[in-house]
């Protein structure tokens, strides 16, 4: 280059050939040249400061065929171009183990194999692509799943964050459970993206956000319309229906847009000696636009509603005793109703100075009303211990503003994101005794104004060619309110009112070193807290209790020995300043002082030839609950090791196979060990055909049809006919051999 040429600029949008909708996150590079980019939530991209000359530019995403072009640059020039990305077959050959604009993800590649194979019907398989992460269920299927995750009993959500289009899905002050995560108002053959965050280190997950972060996306466009109906074992029933609204009209526009709707409605007997009556109800619709060049917009409604009868937990001394089978109950009128309605505006703009502001607004209105009997006829020996636990209806508003900019710091690439937000939760809590699903005694009602605030800075800036370092601080402040009342430990009613606020400061850290394409290294650091439950802080009136900080690290890589094989492994760290657990059952909060986690997590994904694919992901945690003496010092039913894999064979012809395992060991169920959780070992498989006019498959749930336990805890109850409590091992009984059929029309 002669002196004083004048530099020219590369600027692009990359597009999905089939829908024109812009695609965000795509990698952008010139071949031979160091470095690159991403596209951004428009599907905008730009390459400065590049010397005159002929380059050919590639441009790469998870299941799309990467694309070069040729493109000459002129001296002082800024062109523009725009590149298509058609949808291919995966090959693990061409995944790439490089983050270039979200480097937390590191998981990105793993999480989109996953979804390419593993087959998804239902919310509960959504959770289940999270590497590592197990799932249990307790109360017919119409409550949350209890999450286990890097040694956490996370009960229903406490300490992982799930997230689906921006909008939170765990619950605040729940009336069953801090961070409740009610999943299943989720279509899942609408959601067409997982990020998985494992850790606290990533600066726009707040509250809850301890042992990591599930972020789903919803479609944005349907390829084509679909009509699904399913059946199955114990009266299984579940029917589907998706329909694009605008069909391929919208490609004659300039500006692209999409538009549909979608479905399902489920029921069940289940496998329980008492039916079920599980029913569910979703509905949703979506918009997708570009209103001009520089802006789009997202609208989205959605409907979800349940109801169902439950079994229960049951002590193990009612089955070996002969007084119930394995699926009986012993109060049979536990369950509930719940439901959710959901919308949000989001609206996405290009401003000056290659800057992105996304906005969004969102709303739901929450019911929640459950029937549980835990200890039986412990405290009433004459009527029994059931429960009423209500979120008589619950308003949730909130607001998210991010504001993201490419720019330089010297030489260097630089990418600064400013957030902000605020949710605001509001709705009365009631907890009650009950006979036979007629409410008795009255143990806890109010009204509760919970609102949050937050803003963040994440700056990642290439240090090298090589070498990036992500920093990020973020604050927060809570404000607890609940007015009502509540009973005390003799039973006497009395009232229960405040306001207390409370802040966290929460820095992160975290560097990536791409030591090879094949290789990127990464070691990361942060704070994290999850909020403990409005009525339990004002309660206590300890505002240093009410957000207790998690610590966390890890060292791990992305990596792949062969081309087709992809590995993630990490060691990590958390320490919990003060585990707070709310006990919705209860109505009261526990603490179990400071605890410690470390382990490992190890996942692969491995193409043995053209057709066949296998995957395997290890997990092992030691945790250690920090103030108690040893041998007394087990965290209860945190898990120790888990694993999941499986075989999946994927012919041209349209015909696949999958022949899946899931392990998790035994733990103890108290500090002191004396009682343990039951590990298990179960296969599951799935075979399907699918043609372009239609698909048919089959999928089998515990294809050896082994006795298991699914949700397990050591619990203190009373049958009707004893003379004292009993403290053992109490459990949900796991699915047996469940055979469900399908078959999908497209058009």
């Amino acid at each position: 280059m002669a002196h004083g040429q004048a530099l020219a600029t590369l600027r692009g949008t990359v597009a999905d050939s089939l829908s024109g909708q812009p695609l965000a996150g795509v990698s952008v590079g010139l071949l031979g040249q160091p470095g690159g980019t991403a596209t951004d939530a428009l599907g905008q991209f730009q390459l400065a400061k590049l010397p005159p000359g002929t380059y050919e530019v590639r441009v790469a995403a998870l299941g799309y065929r990467a694309r070069q072009q040729r493109i000459t640059l002129l001296a002082g020039q800024v062109r523009g171009c725009t590149l298509t990305l058609a949808s291919a077959a995966l090959s693990l050959a061409e995944v790439t183990v490089s983050q270039p604009r979200d480097l937390n993800q590191t998981l990105a590649a793993i999480s989109h194999i996953d979804q390419t194979l593993r087959p998804v019907n239902s919310a509960q398989d959504l959770l289940r692509l999270v590497p590592g992460l197990f799932i249990a269920q307790h109360a017919g299927g119409g409550k949350a799943e209890q999450i286990f995750i890097r040694g956490f009993d996370a009960d229903h959500g406490t300490d992982f964050s799930v997230n689906i289009d921006g909008m939170p899905v765990n619950m605040v002050s729940h009336a069953h459970g801090q961070g409740y995560a009610d999943f299943h108002f989720v279509i899942p053959e609408t959601v067409e993206q997982l990020k998985i965050y494992k850790g606290p280190y990533t600066a726009r997950f707040g509250d809850f956000a301890t042992a990591g972060a599930g972020e789903f996306s919803t479609k944005t466009s349907l390829d084509r319309n679909q009509v699904k109906l399913e059946v199955g074992q114990y009266d299984t029933r579940r029917a589907l229906v998706m329909l694009d609204l605008l069909g391929r009209h919208h490609l004659l526009s300039k500006k692209p847009e999409s538009a549909y709707v979608a479905a399902e409605y489920n029921f069940t007997n289940s496998y329980f000696d008492n039916p079920q009556h599980f029913k569910r109800f979703n509905g949703m619709a979506k918009y997708t636009g570009q209103l001009s060049d520089k802006t789009s917009l997202v609208l989205l409604g959605s409907h979800f509603q349940s109801s169902w009868d439950a079994s229960g937990q049951i002590p193990e001394r009612a089955v070996n005793e002969g007084l119930i089978s394995r699926f009986g109950s012993l109060d049979p009128s536990e369950g509930g109703q719940t439901s959710r309605t959901n919308a949000y505006a989001i609206l996405t703009t290009a401003l000056p100075h290659e800057a992105i502001l996304r906005q969004q607004a969102y709303y739901s209105r929450y019911y929640f009303n459950l029937y549980s009997n835990f200890t039986f006829f412990k405290d009433n020996p004459v009527d029994g211990d059931e429960i009423d636990q209500r979120d008589t209806g619950r308003n949730l508003y909130g607001y998210t503003a991010t504001y993201d900019r490419d720019t330089h710091l010297g030489v260097r690439n630089l990418h600064s994101t400013l957030g902000l937000g605020t949710r605001l939760d509001e709705g009365g809590l009631l907890l009650r005794r009950a006979v036979r699903r007629q409410p008795t005694d009255t143990l806890d009602t109010g009204r509760l104004h919970e609102q949050s605030v937050y803003a963040y800075l994440d700056e990642t800036l290439d240090l090298t060619d090589r070498l990036s370092v992500n920093a990020a601080l973020r604050a927060d402040m809570f404000v607890f309110d609940f007015r009502g009342q509540i009973a005390d430990s003799t039973g006497a009613f009395g009232p229960l009112g405040g306001r207390v606020t409370a802040a966290r400061v929460s820095p992160k850290l975290n560097l990536y070193y791409q030591l090879s394409p094949a290789v990127q290294l990464f070691a990361r650091s942060g704070f994290g807290f999850h909020s403990n439950d409005a009525r339990g802080v004002i309660r206590e009136r300890n505002a240093s209790q009410a957000l207790p900080r998690a610590t966390g690290a890890e060292l791990g890589s992305t990596f792949k020995p062969v081309p087709d094989l992809v590995i993630n492994a990490a060691l990590w760290y958390l320490r919990l300043q003060n585990e707070l657990v709310y006990s919705g059952d209860e109505g009261t909060t526990e603490s179990v002082g400071a605890t410690q986690r470390f382990g490992f997590d190890v996942s692969a994904r491995f193409q043995l030839t053209r057709r066949l694919f296998l995957d395997a992901d290890a997990n092992y945690s030691h945790g250690r609950l920090l103030e108690r003496a040893e041998n007394d010092n087990y965290i209860p039913l945190a898990p120790t090791f888990t694993s999941i894999g499986g075989l999946t064979w994927k012919a041209p012809t349209g015909l696949s196979a999958s022949l899946r395992y899931r392990h998790i060991d035994s733990r103890p169920a108290v500090e002191d060990n004396s009682i343990r959780a039951h590990g298990y070992f179960l296969l599951d498989a799935v075979l399907s055909y699918t043609q372009p006019r239609y698909q048919v498959g089959a999928s089998v749930q515990n294809l050896l049809n082994v006795n298991w336990n699914e949700a397990q805890f050591a619990t203190t109850s009373q049958l009707r006919n004893e003379p004292s409590p009993i403290t053992e091992l109490n459990f949900t009984p796991g699915t047996p051999f469940y055979l469900k059929v399908n078959g999908s029309v497209f058009f």
